[in-house]
């Protein structure tokens, strides 16, 4: 890759593309992208890069011919974009590998990894090198997040030392390149959250999923460290054979890394972390939930073990801001605070309303759902769904995001979601699209209430359509 080269990305819009974008850029290529649609936070940190998202797909939208094209992992035969750069032969490659070959040759690569919380992970992994950056030069990271990480106010980063810090993606890589994108990344030092069931669309069962993270594992050297939950069976099974170092992190006693006397107040946690049985930390952190201090230690642990200074681990952990859509207050108005929350899988949603009951105590709390994820999309954890919902006061699912694209036996059904709620006492409802949602749940709303929009896309504007109707007379 010549430094004159125009790179043009399809699917410009994903997290980890729109970033992969603004990374080329720092290397001085000519950068132009296309989407179907776009919406915040990632078209916003286009336009900040002044990048041109280029609507909807056309063949034009590849004149002048790139010299190469990246393909977004969303990217599927039959796009206008893709067939065009088919037939003209001109070279494409996909995002993971161009990450491999053009950002992590000659670098440390560290990997945040797991079904849940790896975004968040990520961006205090990176927030704690920044910090120690200031008294150790030589640590200040590089990294690559999934999301927008507010202490930096981008999801990405490209400096010219050795630390590159990547959230390890467990999705599918290209059309052309089935297997996870986090296979490319080869991790010198990995953290590993959870392992569940999740991506129904290209995973076939849990035994699948569990060994494309057993393979993850055995690309860390044994030179290597793997920091790794400890209150988890599949991942038990996934980190049993590593050459590695092991290091297991969570509440059980034996661990490498324990938490101990977790307390939240309010929006805020603190807790101690104890390391090979001694007290080593005493931490706070201005986020709720237990998901989240199991994120902050084993952040805490693996720059640790990679020579981060403690003092340094302390000062991020009591500064660290917060992903965009997670637990994010959107707006307050006539007194409901509504809270967006990138919810993906019944665990996810599980945790979210768990620490969102810590956060505001005694506050009514509405659960919107918009089944929007590939695997809520399907019928595969409908149960596990209302197990999770049942968290909240009041509960609202919406139509499922394209349903129709879904085969009819593996769809789910939102409105036996609903009934299954109902039947057990639930305040639940279904409304099939965001403005009758709005129109439905506004006269109910009272000051005080909590409402958690819990959806992975852009929900039809519901963020900003709900805080308008609360404060518009009617």
């Amino acid at each position: 890759m010549q430094q004159e080269k125009h790179i043009h990305l399809i699917g410009i819009c994903g997290s980890a593309m729109a970033s992969l974008a603004g990374m080329l850029q720092t290397r001085n290529y000519r950068v132009t992208g296309s989407d179907a649609a776009a919406y915040p936070p990632m078209s916003d940190l286009l336009k900040a890069l002044g990048i041109a998202i280029k609507e909807p797909y056309a063949e034009a939208n590849l004149s002048p011919r790139p010299d190469l094209v990246i393909v977004g992992n969303a990217i599927s035969r039959g796009n206008v974009e893709l067939e065009y750069v088919l037939d003209q032969r001109i070279s494409f490659r996909s995002l993971a590998e161009t990450i491999q070959h053009e950002f992590l040759l000659g670098r440390e690569s560290i990997v945040v990894a797991g079904t849940h919380g790896k975004t968040t992970t990520t961006s205090m992994l990176a927030w704690i090198y920044e910090v120690a950056s200031r008294v150790q030069a030589e640590v200040a990271p590089s990294f690559l997040i999934g999301g927008i990480a507010e202490n930096f106010g981008t999801s990405f980063r490209v400096r010219e030392g050795k630390p590159f810090i990547l959230e390890g993606d467990e999705y599918d890589t290209a059309f052309f390149d089935k297997g996870p994108k986090f296979m490319h990344y080869f991790p010198d030092a990995l953290i590993l959250t959870h392992v569940e069931f999740d991506h129904a669309d290209i995973y076939d069962n849990l035994d699948a999923v569990k060994t494309a993270f057993r393979r993850l594992v055995n690309l860390v050297p044994r030179r290597g460290r793997l920091v790794a939950f400890d209150g988890s069976s599949n991942v038990d099974e996934c980190v049993a054979r590593a050459f590695c170092s092991v290091e297991r992190y969570g509440f059980k006693s034996g661990s490498h890394w324990r938490l101990q006397d977790l307390t939240h107040s309010g929006g805020n946690s603190s807790w101690k972390i104890f390391r090979s049985g001694k007290e080593w930390l005493q931490v706070s952190l201005p986020l709720a939930g237990e998901h989240n201090a199991l994120n902050a230690t084993a952040a805490a642990a693996l720059a640790a073990g990679q020579g981060i200074d403690p003092a340094s681990i302390v000062e991020a952990l009591s500064t660290f801001r917060s992903v965009k859509r997670r637990l994010e207050v959107r707006a307050v108005a006539a007194g409901v605070t509504i809270i967006d929350d990138f919810a993906h899988h019944p665990t996810a949603i599980r945790e979210t309303l768990k620490a969102l009951r810590a956060a505001y105590p005694g506050q009514r709390l509405w659960a919107v759902l918009e089944p929007r994820s590939n695997t809520l999309r399907r019928n595969v954890f409908e149960r596990e769904l209302v197990e999770s919902l049942s968290l909240a006061d009041g509960i609202v699912v919406a139509g499922v995001f394209k349903q129709e694209s879904i085969p009819e036996p593996e769809r789910m059904h939102p409105e036996k979601v609903v009934a299954a709620l109902a039947r057990a006492g639930h305040d639940a409802i279904f409304y099939a699209t965001a403005d009758a949602i709005v129109q439905g749940l506004t006269p109910r709303l009272k000051p005080g209430d909590v409402v958690a929009i819990l959806s992975n896309g852009g929900f039809d504007g519901i963020y900003e359509k709900l805080p308008k109707y609360l404060t518009t007379p009617q």
